[in-house]
């Protein structure tokens, strides 16, 4: 029984990953052109489909909106009975299809054909109606699905979502979509967090530990626990960063020194801070703190001591 579920599963793999790889094969000649049409739409990129097809498109729509595509999803079905009115004289619509025979998008078509909108077929018969109708054709078509009858939508829909995926990687790179164009579209949860969180974001401007070269280690040491932080900065009489003193320059200094009375800060201090700048993005300070095994930046603005982000502030807001 075992042996025969990992038989299926693989086979399962095996199919569908065929589906994708035969896409490569039906990359034809005005397959840029199809791209470069999409690429220059001044309207919105229409999606429409039925049943698993109608899915499939949704999930294309909502991928192309996340990389910087306007585009909407209208079902085959509904469409005849009042949502045309999404489509503008602007839009591209394209139809997904295994069978490009369906009822509901021979009927569809038509109406598309009337409005002027360009129309793209992601189809897997390219003998069909829709295809015919089409000013151009994704060819979508598998061997056979991986549904031991070869009837419910397996290896057609995976090979459907992939030319999706196809069409939103292409417009990517044509309209030159960065990873901070992708962080506008993606404000909340950790993902927005890495792309716009910056370092004056998680820096407290109410806890700037700081001595001055001359002060006491007594009070050295009442500085960095009064604001726990771990640490203090050295600053000098024009308020310049000379130094810090941490945690571990305070125990290697009490493990080597007996007359503790004389100890100043500037006796103790590292000269040569890590330093980032208020404006760097959160994540670039994590890297870092990796690259240093520190766990705490001195953060500046325009030169001039800004505050201390501790690595407890990054675990915080779930970028650790």
């Amino acid at each position: 029984m075992k042996n025969g579920i990992v038989a299926t599963a693989l086979q399962t793999i095996q199919l569908e990953a065929k589906s994708i790889a035969d896409l490569a094969g039906f990359l034809d000649p005005s397959f840029p052109d199809a791209i470069e049409l999409l690429n220059n739409c001044k309207g919105r990129l229409v999606f429409s489909g039925i049943g698993k097809s109608a899915l499939i498109a949704q999930k294309i729509v909502a991928t192309l909106n996340s990389t910087g595509t306007p585009s909407l999803f209208m079902h085959a079905a509904d469409a005849i009975h009042g949502d045309l009115g999404v489509v503008q004289k602007d839009d591209i619509v394209l139809i997904l299809s295994k069978s490009g025979e369906s009822p509901e998008i021979k009927a569809l078509v038509p109406y598309i054909k009337n409005f002027g909108n360009k129309l793209i077929a992601v189809v897997g018969n390219t003998s069909s109606y829709l295809a015919n109708e089409a000013d151009f054709i994704l060819n979508t078509t598998v061997s056979s699905e991986a549904c031991p009858n070869n009837l419910a939508p397996t290896s057609s829909t995976t090979a459907q979502l992939v030319m999706g995926d196809v069409i939103a990687v292409c417009l990517m790179q044509l309209k030159g979509f960065t990873s901070a164009d992708f962080g506008k579209y993606h404000p909340g949860g950790n993902l927005g967090k890495r792309l716009f969180l910056k370092v004056a974001d998680v820096t407290s401007q109410d806890c700037k530990p700081a001595v001055s070269p001359s002060t006491k280690l007594k009070d050295v040491i009442v500085e960095i626990t009064k604001n726990r932080m771990g640490t203090a900065v050295v600053l000098n009489n024009e308020h310049q960063i000379v130094g810090i003193i941490t945690d571990g320059d305070l125990r290697r200094m009490l493990e080597k020194t007996v007359q503790i009375e004389t100890v100043t800060a500037a006796d103790i201090m590292s000269s040569t801070p890590q330093v980032i700048d208020h404006q760097t993005l959160a994540v670039e300070a994590i890297d870092k703190m990796k690259q240093n095994e520190i766990s705490q930046l001195v953060v500046t603005k325009e030169g001039n001591y800004y505050g201390i982000l501790h690595i407890h502030e990054l675990i915080k807001e779930g970028l650790i």
